[in-house]
């Protein structure tokens, strides 16, 4: 009868989260966030590399691994901590990955939206003004 107190109390015992695993988990967080950062960058920085003004299939393929192993290494990392019950750790990974993607995706979608304003406002400065009408009477003193 005491083995199995003794055993019940083990595993009623709380255990303290890995720490190691944790740190493992953040780096691998920090690479998947640089990942889709860097994957935004390209995006940004490409502007239509295309002739018709579009990315190249391959800008999108480099852009879409980039986000894909970004989005793997985040479910994998937050299973590690999940499975190991470290939802600290699993919460302020998570919510700072979302925030820091969420500000990056904002930035991407405010410069493509700026970047079409400008170039709107390029195209209409560059039509040539309408020359006047043969039929008007010149202008007074001039």
């Amino acid at each position: 009868m005491d083995a199995v107190l003794q055993l019940a109390e083990v595993v009623s015992a709380p255990k303290a989260p890995n720490l190691w695993g944790a740190l493992g988990c953040a780096l691998a967080y920090s690479g998947a966030l640089f990942a889709t950062i860097d994957s935004f960058a390209d995006i940004l920085l490409v502007g239509g590399d295309g002739p018709d003004g579009r990315m190249s299939p391959a800008l999108k393929l480099k852009s879409g691994s980039k986000l894909s192993a970004a989005g793997i290494t985040v479910i994998a990392a937050g299973l590690v901590l999940g499975l190991d019950a470290n939802w600290f750790a699993l919460g302020a990974l998570s919510i700072a990955f979302v925030v820091l993607v969420g500000i990056s995706a904002l930035v991407l979608v405010r410069h493509r939206r700026g970047a079409a304003a400008w170039a709107d406002r390029a195209s209409a400065a560059a039509e040539p003004a309408p020359a006047p009408a043969p039929d008007q009477p010149p202008l007074l003193g001039g």
